[in-house]
């Protein structure tokens, strides 16, 4: 149980990623992303400061696990997602993308069968035809209208669901390796890994214009929603949620936690729904029903999976 709350609060505070661009202004999302990824990365050199004994117990071969695990899961999916949003536009980049945890839990139960394929079959289908349903408008003349180039923006969001599928693997089998690991030091370690390669970036995306604070500069009347929200996403998401998805690894199988963080498409569906001020359709709302009579679904069977192998 401690496992699932932990990835159901990890996809609700992912699942504010979706509102960003509609709060920061007239600031790029890269800028965001170097003010998140940096104050979550000074936050979690903060941590581990206050766990030198953790410390001394590391290996140099979790350093760069670690270091891997941010770059692929921060950095990596941070810009292959950004550049889906850029090239095929708001709507279809987010369609794609929200089949990631179909994805994973398919290659998480071949890596460790957690569960019979047959048990396993209900909870797709409803993962699948909900997300079907949510974003069926994904194609429609007004979200075509935002697109650039779909040659470009579908292979970023297919990368995107790759690099996450990808850290997802990598993070539970990395820990599995580790069962004493601190779940706060290893986030720790992944933010200040991700926070680190960020900085790295910032002269390649001075040199490439893609951020506006040269432009905008950072005085607090401009740049109060990118302190803000940056400050806020950076505990919350980067710290709250990157914490939580740790505490998940460490408990549930990928298979079923990939069910879990399906809850990240509602939440956000919500959330942007939110932001427009309009209402769900019904489409969406059936959608969004499916999806969480998917999620209990997964719950049930991998509950019911645990019983039977604690009983044989």
């Amino acid at each position: 149980m401690v496992g699932v709350v932990a990835a159901l609060f990890a996809a609700f505070a992912w699942s504010l990623n979706f509102i960003v661009p509609f709060v920061i202004g007239d600031y790029s999302v890269f800028d965001f992303a170097l003010f998140r990824f940096v104050i979550s990365g000074v936050l979690g050199l903060g941590f581990l400061a206050f766990t030198r004994k953790a410390l001394r117990e590391l290996r140099f071969r979790d350093l760069l696990t670690t270091a891997f695990l941010g770059f692929i899961g921060y950095l990596g999916y941070f810009l292959t997602v950004v550049g889906a949003a850029i090239f095929a536009g708001p709507v279809i980049a987010p369609a794609f993308l929200a089949f990631v945890p179909v994805v994973l839990a398919i290659v998480g139960n071949l890596r460790r069968r957690s569960v019979a394929w047959s048990t396993l079959i209900l909870p797709l289908t409803l993962a699948v035809v909900g997300l079907s349903l949510v974003n069926v408008s994904v194609f429609d003349a007004a979200s075509m209208a935002t697109t650039r180039s779909l040659s470009i923006g579908i292979p970023l969001a297919i990368a995107a669901v790759l690099l996450w599928t990808w850290f997802g693997i990598a993070n539970e089998s990395a820990l599995a390796k580790r069962p004493g690991m601190d779940a706060g030091v290893w986030t720790a370690l992944i933010m200040t890994g991700g926070g680190i390669e960020m900085l790295a970036f910032m002269p390649v995306g001075l040199a490439l214009g893609v951020f506006e604070i040269p432009r905008l500069g950072l005085g607090w009347g401009v740049a109060a929603p990118l302190y803000l929200w940056g400050t806020g996403l950076a505990l919350l998401a980067s710290v709250g949620g990157a914490w939580a998805w740790t505490i998940a690894s460490q408990r549930l199988p990928v298979a079923l936690s990939a069910q879990l963080i399906v809850s990240e498409t509602v939440f956000g569906t919500l959330f942007g729904l939110a932001v427009h001020g309009r209402s769900p359709t019904v489409l969406e709302i059936t959608g969004i029903a499916i999806l969480t009579a998917g999620v209990l679904t997964a719950v049930r069977a991998f509950h019911g999976g645990s019983r039977q192998s604690a009983v044989a």
